[in-house]
């Protein structure tokens, strides 16, 4: 009778179990009907998981999945918009570069050219850069080929130590916006992949609480039909 239990089930590209609609209750639950345990079995589907359980338990648990995806598309709303930040960054960076080796160039063919150490394209860069939230000073780049970028956290390992720390690594300028394309490309892909899931989860959710609202109901009218049938009963007797 179990409704989530089945490994034949229906699911998603992601593995996610499509929660089946009752429509015949009785059918359902069968000869012999046990709807406290039908609707036991439906709360387990719906509930959060316990740390405790089991990997294979958790993933079954709707809401669980749920509250997890919710917090990864949060994740990841937060960092595309920085991934796009630092690739506008590395690529104007990269353009203004390129102008100043065609400026070069230029320079080179056209002897009657006089130096002009004001132009744009010899003027160092003066920008400001964020301290934290709230804090930003002020700073020259001069011409550079390269970049630093985070890669976020990354696991550390000796024979002693297990630990993570983020980790920043040297890139040359066309490496860095190959390397940021990438990571926007996969992140945006992500993020579409979990909103569907999430939308998915949701339908799966209302399924549910819909399957619980009429074996719930379906159960108060058998009892109360038991009821009436009882009295009826005692009623004959006496008469």
């Amino acid at each position: 009778m179990s409704i989530i239990s089945n490994e034949n089930q229906e699911r998603n590209p992601r593995g996610i179990p499509k929660a089946p609609f009752i429509a015949d209750v009785a059918e359902f639950l069968g000869a012999d009907p046990n709807p406290e345990a039908a609707l036991k079995d439906f709360q387990a589907a719906l509930a959060y998981s316990s740390p405790s359980s089991s990997a294979h338990v958790q993933r079954r648990k709707y809401r669980y999945m749920d509250q997890n995806l919710t917090q990864r598309r949060q994740t990841l709303e937060e960092k595309i918009p920085e991934i796009k930040k630092t690739l506008s960054m590395v690529e104007f960076l990269q353009e203004r570069r390129d102008g100043k080796s065609a400026s070069t160039e230029g320079d080179l063919e056209d002897d009657d050219l006089e130096d002009d150490d004001d132009s744009a394209s010899a003027k160092a860069l003066t920008t400001t850069f964020e301290l934290n939230d709230t804090l930003y000073a002020e700073a020259t780049l001069e011409d550079t080929d390269t970049v630093y970028l985070w890669l976020g956290r990354t696991r550390l390992r000796s024979h002693r130590v297990h630990a993570q720390a983020n980790v920043m690594l040297s890139y040359k300028l066309p490496a860095a916006i190959s390397l940021l394309r990438s990571k926007l490309g996969a992140a945006e892909k992500s993020l579409s992949t979990v909103v569907e899931d999430l939308d998915f989860l949701r339908e799966q959710i209302t399924v549910m609480e819909v399957n619980t609202a009429r074996v719930y109901n379906w159960d108060v009218k058998r009892r109360r039909e038991l009821r009436e049938r009882e009295a009826k009963a005692g009623q004959a007797k006496e008469g």
